[in-house]
């Protein structure tokens, strides 16, 4: 990221804990509450406050609580993204 000059704005340790908590006890278990969006959402307005310009939702399981009209930042999708890179990179390599 430094060769991009992007900073890596993390959560705190006890952040990275409740989401840890979100995605192994709720939605790996497709259980998807109100209570943790919120918490979610905290937890990206206090990146926000600390400069993040935008969010990688990095686990496959956070886009089914997040979605981009959620936030007031991007979020980005790394499961949506890997995804298209592919496919693009499939097209593009095609033999016709």
């Amino acid at each position: 990221m430094k060769k991009f000059n992007v900073e890596v704005i993390i959560p705190v340790l006890e952040d990275q804990n409740l989401i840890d908590k979100i995605i192994y006890e709720e939605l790996v278990y497709h259980t998807i509450t109100q209570e943790s969006k919120e918490i979610s959402l905290e937890i990206i307005n206090k990146l926000q406050e600390n400069g993040a310009q935008g969010v990688i939702l990095g686990c496959t399981e956070i886009p089914l609580l997040i979605k981009q009209e959620d936030s007031i930042i991007p979020v980005f999708d790394t499961t949506t993204n890997h995804a298209l890179a592919v496919l693009r990179f499939v097209l593009a390599n095609k033999e016709e």
